[in-house]
């Protein structure tokens, strides 16, 4: 296990009637730019019960909507404008992981004197922020505990990630009852966005992180065990309450503390999310098995064989390669259950951007569990077609 340096300022206010807490937003600043997504929070009665908040708390509240989901860069400079025009003191973000994304960077352009995406492209360039504050309506990419936030510019087709301490939220709203209105089709993409990210930590060459390791296979068993519960029954409490916290946990840093965890199949979704504007969740679901079995090899054969033992309960006897590809066949076949298309073919991609995809992502790609150069991405590419 390496060294680390843990620090998560962000405070959780976790539960069913949470959002009373918002009323705390008020000593971060009266002057507030509320952010939120199309009409989705208005039709659920949550949009008033904020600004009723908001009101009691006598603060102002200067609004910024139809935030996208892989939110725009052009999003985010119409909220800077609004930061500087009426004198914003705190963001506060009532949303998923698009609206929240978007409402750090708004933060942090505000008080940065050159463009936003600069900010996108250099993170070191962030060296202050408004304060962020967060309620949450979707269990998803964990931004309601951690300094990420991922922007698109489709003009350039380009979707990439930023982060820096300044961005994580001062504090978030956490309600599971909040996500009861949440398609099935979102929720199981949600629930690919959190096994990712979990796989991303897990998958790793760094040894004798135990620990680490044995948090992620819960996060993946909790995931497989309410992710199915949620989809049937939308407004089951402990499954929603359950796949809200390991959403947070799966990347908020605990998971992949003392290891070196440089992501890939993140960075080739992120491709496909600039180039086709696809749910990020059903992306990754696509990917994660084709990767699964391309990184497949005598040097990691026993880090999969010990995921398929101990988060699906296979028997470790046998031919290793046996059980590692039958734990991928489940993973593949678990995401499958949710409803989740599992071939870029199924979402209207062609291979006709492939190479240019992996060409653009190749130097994300190339520190992680195995790195991949653009021929390996491509190859990948193909075999989810």
């Amino acid at each position: 296990m390496k060294n680390f340096h843990y620090n998560v300022p962000t405070e959780i206010f976790f539960g069913k009637g949470a959002i009373k807490n918002l009323n705390n937003i008020a000593k971060y600043g009266k002057r507030i730019l509320l952010v939120y997504g199309r009409d989705s929070i208005k039709k659920m009665g949550l949009y008033d019960e904020v600004v009723k908040i908001l009101d009691q708390a006598d603060t102002t509240y200067i609004e910024l909507t139809n935030v996208e989901p892989n939110p725009r860069i052009e999003s985010v400079r119409e909220g800077v404008v609004l930061c500087r025009e009426h004198d914003i003191d705190v963001v506060l973000a009532v949303g998923g992981g698009s609206v929240i994304d978007c409402a750090k960077v708004v933060a942090a352009g505000a008080v940065y004197d050159g463009d936003a995406w600069d900010l996108v492209l250099h993170p070191d360039k962030i060296v202050d922020a408004l304060p962020v504050v967060t309620v949450l309506t979707l269990a998803a990419t964990g931004s309601e505990m951690n300094g990420n936030a991922v922007i698109s510019d489709l003009k350039t087709r380009e979707k990439l990630g930023t982060g820096s301490d300044m961005l994580k939220p001062k504090f978030s709203i956490m309600d599971p009852e909040h996500t009861f209105t949440v398609s099935k089709g979102m929720t199981a993409a949600g629930i690919a966005d959190i096994m990712s990210h979990t796989f991303e930590n897990y998958f790793t060459p760094v040894k004798g992180a135990y620990v680490q390791a044995r948090i992620c296979e819960s996060l993946l068993k909790a995931c497989i065990y309410y992710g199915p519960l949620a989809i049937e029954e939308p407004d089951n409490y402990e499954a929603r309450a359950n796949l809200m916290w390991a959403g947070s946990l799966a990347i908020n840093g605990i998971c992949s503390l003392g290891q070196q965890t440089a992501w890939t199949v993140h960075p080739m979704e992120h491709e496909l999310s600039a180039y086709y504007d696809i749910t990020h969740g059903v992306g990754l679901a696509i990917l994660t098995p084709p990767w699964m079995r391309y990184v497949l090899s005598d040097e990691t054969v026993d880090k999969f064989v010990e995921y398929g033992v101990n988060v699906w309960g296979l028997d470790a006897d046998g031919d290793p390669f046996d059980v590692a590809n039958v734990a991928i066949d489940k993973t593949e076949a678990f995401l499958k259950s949710l409803g989740l298309p599992m071939k870029l073919s199924e979402v209207g991609i062609d291979r006709q951007y492939f190479e240019e995809m992996a060409k653009n992502c190749e130097e994300r790609t190339q520190e992680g569990y195995v790195p991949l150069t653009y021929r390996d991405s491509i190859a990948i590419f193909e075999a989810a077609l």
